[in-house]
């Protein structure tokens, strides 16, 4: 595997960051997860878009769309990779141990792998730990994701393959790695950005498409026992695109999929057929 390090393409073997990287000592850094199409990297200025105003938001001078967009292409290219899923990471660069940060040059490392889909549908439980829609990286798109792989170890623990969180006011949050919408009597629902879910490109995607086709969309607070009583439900993300729920802590959901999920999937795949940056 060949990657991309601060401006050159290394082997894998070869790529080193410091034992001080504050990526690596405190989780100081955003990432992105694009999914490659035949070589392209989908939506990749929305990506871009996000990777920025996170790494931001933290303080942390993001590379230029050029020096990204380059990066991406190069490895994709070295590694001779077609349909594949890149990373993107930055974080704030070398610093001392602890919280306090000294000026540093952002360390910044692009890597792909070969795709593997993720299977057509998903079991998913409601862990036991919420989300803090009022934290200082609510929205962010950052390095920290342990309670994340500790959600997921949760859910997989238990037959499932994604974790859910509600936030601390008891509405429906997030996943782990995507956003969740419902269905209640046709209308497609997903929470808002006040619940403090991360704005996920292709959760961005799917609106759009939906609202574009007509259908009844709604950003709203949905409580999270009422995910329950949902007609279908579906989760999204850059590698799950859009996949319906089958059960929801052990129990089954009316369809899966349903109706409305098979709309808007199908909505979905043909925008990647037509339009590789929407």
């Amino acid at each position: 595997m060949i990657v991309w390090l601060d401006g050159e393409l290394v082997p894998i073997e070869a790529a080193r960051v410091s034992p001080l990287d504050r990526g690596l000592t405190v989780g100081d850094g955003v990432f992105e997860t694009l999914r490659v199409y035949s070589g392209t990297p989908f939506a990749f200025t929305r990506h871009y878009e996000r990777l920025a105003t996170s790494a931001r938001a933290l303080g942390i001078e993001p590379p230029s769309y050029d020096v990204v967009r380059k990066a991406g292409h190069a490895v994709l290219d070295a590694n001779k990779l077609s349909d594949a899923r890149l990373r993107i990471t930055v974080t704030a660069g070398e610093g001392p141990p602890g919280s306090s940060r000294v000026p540093a040059s952002p360390t910044i490392v692009v890597v792909v792998v070969p795709f593997t889909p993720a299977a057509p549908t998903a079991e998913a439980v409601v862990c036991p730990w919420t989300r803090n829609e009022h934290s200082a990286t609510a929205g962010l798109k950052t390095l920290s994701y342990a309670a994340n792989v500790r959600a997921l170890a949760y859910a997989e623990a238990r037959g499932a393959s994604e974790a859910l969180f509600a936030n601390t006011s008891g509405n429906l949050c997030e996943a782990t790695g995507s956003n969740v919408f419902a269905v209640f009597d046709g209308e497609l629902v997903t929470p808002p950005p006040s619940a403090g879910c991360l704005l996920g490109v292709t959760r961005g995607i799917v609106l759009d498409v939906a609202r574009d086709a007509g259908m009844r969309v709604d950003e709203r607070d949905v409580p999270i026992d009422a995910l329950a009583r949902a007609d279908e439900a579906f989760l999204s993300s850059s590698t799950r695109e859009v996949q319906a729920i089958t059960k929801l802590d052990g129990k089954a959901l009316p369809a899966a999929p349903g109706p409305v999920s098979t709309q808007v999937a199908n909505l979905f795949r043909d925008l990647v057929a037509r339009d590789l940056n929407p």
